[in-house]
């Protein structure tokens, strides 16, 4: 009877123990899911970026932040900005969501986003900047169905966004603008939002819609104000205001201690506009503009944003975690923007929306340093004419065959009977998958 009694003592201890190191382990879990920061440029190509090989601006701040960590050199959005949001928000290709209009987001999706994979995680969300996903005025709490917590963004399509600008802060019409810049605002808002949440040890989601390096709305009964030069900034200067924002957030993370564990990802909404406003003449769609064109590894490369080619789809993407992402790494993975919503997740231990099915592949073990991504084909759309492409090949729905690598801009189409093996195997895959797309309303396995 007392040998049963110790057994049944040393059976408790056990049990004891092991439940401890399961509560040890799952706070472990918790504490090391990071917090993250996504900042979304706006009209920014890979040809921008001095650590991407451009030479017409100087971006020190994006520089640093690619030496600590990796630059994904594949990284794909869509041409324009609307449906690269939809996409980015959803984790879906617009096509698989009836193609939302210009300006709307679909009901049905609202549940569906990144930020409510997030917030169902625990973490506190925010978003500040560009949304673009409905006229404020008209649905000023569409961005907390969608998941985020608190927001400051500007009215699209209704008011200024740089000087003076027209800013809705968590559904309240902001009146203290006056003399101030956008940019700046948007950086306070989620500095104060990171700050608040990292005292009471919360976990948080802050995703930076930039403005920056979008030019003024031209839609307005009246030109939105010039700024102090007398005229609109141009795109140069957008550039170096652009770098100089994303450097305050670096040094927000560093003097708080908060970059030991921030998930900082940085990329753009599409390549860079082909002309940008200087200034407004006083009437509506009265505007001089300025060319926009860039120097990239010794070319001359014009804005490619609206355009399927790689400069317009192609955008600059950088990851950065500390002591997780080895720095000044260079990543040949496939990325598009349908990845983020999976690859969020996967960081958060988040539940993936149950009735969705996304086109999205994680990447989180390519960010671990576990693995690679697994797609085998990046995909993007506009008006009715869609590509899928490797590395280095790119197969447009409507025939066209290109290396991206070897012909940029697109200029002389392969021919399919005439292909390296290596080539061929690019061919077959891409053909397969155009078939797919084109034969039904679902994602294609990859």
């Amino acid at each position: 009877m007392k040998t049963h009694s110790i057994e049944i003592r040393k059976y408790n201890v056990l049990l004891s123990m092991l439940a401890s190191c399961c509560l040890c382990a799952s706070a472990m879990s918790a504490e090391s899911r990071p917090n993250i920061l996504l900042i979304l440029a706006d009209d920014v190509g890979r040809e921008v970026l001095e650590c991407y090989g451009g030479s017409s601006y100087e971006t020190p701040n994006l520089n640093q932040l690619a030496a600590s960590g990796a630059m994904l050199e594949h990284c794909y959005a869509m041409p324009v900005c609307h449906p690269t949001r939809v996409t980015l928000m959803t984790g879906q290709y617009p096509r698989h969501l009836g193609n939302p209009k210009w300006g709307s987001f679909p009901k049905h999706a609202e549940s569906r986003t990144f930020a409510n994979v997030a917030k169902n995680a625990g973490y506190a969300t925010a978003v500040a900047g560009k949304w673009q996903l409905c006229l404020m005025k008209d649905d000023t709490g569409q961005p907390r169905r969608m998941g985020f917590d608190e927001w400051s963004l500007f009215g699209w399509h209704e008011g200024p966004r740089y000087h003076e600008p027209m800013i809705y802060e968590n559904g309240v019409l902001r009146t203290d603008t006056a003399g101030k810049y956008g940019p700046d605002l948007y950086i306070d808002f989620l500095v104060d939002f990171m700050r608040r949440n990292h005292e009471r040890n919360k976990p948080f989601l802050a995703y930076y819609s930039m403005a920056l390096c979008h030019d003024v709305t031209n839609d307005l009964k009246a030109p939105v104000p010039h700024g102090p030069r007398g005229r609109y900034d141009n795109h140069a200067e957008m550039v170096e205001q652009m770098d100089l924002q994303v450097g305050r957030l670096m040094r927000f993370l560093k003097s708080s201690g908060l970059d030991d564990n921030t998930l900082i990802l940085f990329t753009a909404d599409n390549g860079t506009a082909a002309k940008s406003k200087l200034s407004a003449k006083g009437k509506r769609n009265e505007f001089v503009y300025e060319k926009v064109v860039s120097q990239f590894k010794g070319q001359s490369v014009p804005g490619g944003k609206g355009r399927l080619t790689d400069w317009g789809t192609r955008v600059p993407t950088l990851a950065v975690w500390k002591g997780v992402i080895t720095p000044g790494q260079s990543w040949n993975d496939l990325v598009d923007f349908s990845d983020l919503l999976p690859t969020l997740a996967d960081l958060l231990g988040g539940a993936l929306p149950a009735d969705a099915k996304l086109d999205g592949h994680s990447f989180a073990a390519l960010l671990r340093g576990e693995g690679h991504s697994t797609r085998g084909w990046a995909y993007a759309e506009h008006r009715g004419r869609f590509f899928v492409k490797t590395q280095d090949r790119k197969l447009y729905s409507t025939g066209e065959f290109y290396n991206t690598e070897a012909d940029p801009f697109e200029k002389s189409p392969l021919e399919p009977t005439a292909l390296s093996t290596e080539a061929t195997s690019d061919w077959n895959l891409l053909k397969q998958a155009v078939k797919d797309l084109q034969t039904t309303n679902a994602p294609i396995a990859q």
